[in-house]
């Protein structure tokens, strides 16, 4: 089925992204956006009954490693770091008044 695109569709799709086209561009964007709706098509005829969404190709797992604390107790070291602490906390300038 062959996809039209009208001038109208073209010349919106250009004030959305903010291009500036050309006569010779409009009418390569047309023929490339029915393109790209022609080839949708083609994957619509496809049966998919029975095949599982993905997101990607490859199989991908959470890379991240498990987070454990391994300082959690050691206040008492981290406010040395402090130039200036009060209840345990770091005392900085005041940025905003």
């Amino acid at each position: 089925m062959a996809n039209i695109i009208s001038d109208e569709t073209i010349e919106y799709v250009g004030i959305l992204a903010k291009l500036e086209l050309s006569d010779d561009e409009k009418e390569q964007a047309k023929k490339d956006m029915a393109g790209m709706l022609d080839y949708f098509d083609k994957l619509n005829e496809l049966d998919t009954t029975g095949i599982t969404p993905m997101s990607h190709i490859f199989p991908i797992h959470n890379v991240f490693r498990e987070d454990v604390v391994t300082n959690g107790d050691d206040m008492e070291n981290i406010m040395k770091n402090a130039p200036e602490s009060k209840n345990g906390t770091f005392v900085v300038p005041i940025t905003v008044e």
